[in-house]
């Protein structure tokens, strides 16, 4: 009986069974019973072939379906390069020997009057008196006096000596015009202060290589 009670339960659900023949036995008050022997009288009897050509397989799960891939992140755009520490020149004025910054290290020369740099000065008398000179010392009576000559041998021309700063040195020339740029922007007014944050955006580039 147990034997078929399982035979029979296979058939339900549809599985391949063994070999044999079952009985659906119906009784007078409708009960239904499955068993492997013909029914007893007055039973409604319906006879069942169980049949086990096929062997008996139990279905695989379905394979789950594939994840959508998600598409990654593009990468992040590469970090602009810090701005090139720039070239400066630290220049002394021929006039007084004072020292300044300056991106050009080949200043244009220029004319001084010849007694700035320590030359022999020339009296009043000999600057504007004859011969030859600029006549009275006021600049309205001496239209059309001033000759040349007169002003070439007054004046001479200087040029001021530059030398490369090292990186080091640069550093420090930038980090001292950013300083002084940022005590400039503390007290400006508002409508002055766009040139010197534009300034300070570009110190800050260059300081980064530093």
């Amino acid at each position: 009986m147990i034997r078929l009670f399982i035979l029979v339960l296979l058939l339900s659900l549809g599985e391949p069974a063994f070999a044999g023949t079952a009985y659906q036995c119906t009784t007078a008050d409708g009960k239904v019973i499955y068993q492997d022997k013909p029914c007893a009288a007055g039973q409604r009897q319906h006879t069942l072939q169980l049949d086990d050509s096929q062997p008996l397989v139990t279905p695989a799960p379905p394979e789950p379906e594939p994840e959508a891939a998600v598409p990654s992140p593009p990468p992040p755009p590469p970090a602009a390069p810090p701005a090139p520490l720039p070239v400066m020149y630290a220049c002394v004025r021929a006039t007084d020997r004072t020292t300044y910054l300056s991106e050009n290290g080949n200043p244009e020369p220029y004319q001084v009057p010849y007694g700035i740099i320590g030359g022999g000065g020339m009296s009043l008398s000999q600057a504007y008196g004859p011969p030859g000179g600029a006549g009275v010392s006021a600049p309205e009576l001496n239209r059309g006096r001033i000759t040349p000559g007169l002003i070439a041998r007054n004046f001479v021309w200087v040029q001021d000596q530059c030398h490369e700063l090292t990186p080091a040195e640069t550093c420090r020339a930038l980090r001292d015009a950013y300083d002084e740029n940022e005590t400039k922007l503390r007290r400006a007014f508002k409508s002055d202060r766009p040139p010197l944050e534009k300034r300070e955006a570009t110190l800050l580039a260059q300081l980064r290589n530093c």
